[in-house]
């Protein structure tokens, strides 16, 4: 994502808020055991997901997904970023966090390997598709947890549909 986008979102993440048709959104298409992991998010990751759900879907429908694919994939946009709990990264954490990995990425690896404050936020931006996947799996939702966890990875000619539009969702987001 470029500097304007990251900007952007930043504003969006200090400025928006979910609102009661967010929460019935996220309560229609979440199942009840997900719901918990959803509400340990920071707000802004929640906000965040919320709007990369949205876009997933009007991409989905866009695309002619199936309307179980299209169900699919707005769980898997609304779970992905689980792996980055309220504590873990806070926003300006997160700020900390992507113009470290940008710009010094060096640092980065080395303050990761620190019991830290600073190399555990790192550590959690790094691997919060792993760590998200690892929590998804304790739920028994394991078809998500496949996708989530490769949300951040290189794309290969055999990802699905679904992780590609998911992939399409988070980076206009």
């Amino acid at each position: 994502m470029s500097m304007r986008g990251r900007v952007r979102q930043f504003v969006r993440a200090v400025t928006e808020r979910m609102d009661e048709g967010d929460r019935a959104f996220v309560r229609a298409n979440l199942p009840a055991k997900a719901l918990p992991l959803f509400a340990a998010m920071h707000p802004a990751d929640q906000i965040h997901v919320r709007n990369v759900a949205y876009t997933a879907l009007a991409l989905a429908k866009e695309h002619g997904l199936p309307a179980e694919q299209r169900a699919f994939l707005v769980r898997c946009a609304l779970l992905h970023d689980v792996g980055r709990r309220r504590g873990d990264l806070d926003i300006l954490g997160k700020v900390f966090a992507v113009l470290m990995m940008h710009y010094l990425p060096s640092a980065s690896a080395r303050l990761m390997e620190r019991p830290s404050r600073l190399g555990h936020a790192l550590y959690v931006y790094r691997h919060h598709p792993a760590i998200g996947a690892a929590l998804l799996r304790k739920i028994g939702m394991e078809e998500e947890a496949r996708v989530i966890e490769r949300h951040h990875m290189a794309a290969s000619p055999g990802d699905s549909p679904v992780l590609m539009l998911l992939r399409e969702a988070d980076a206009c987001n």
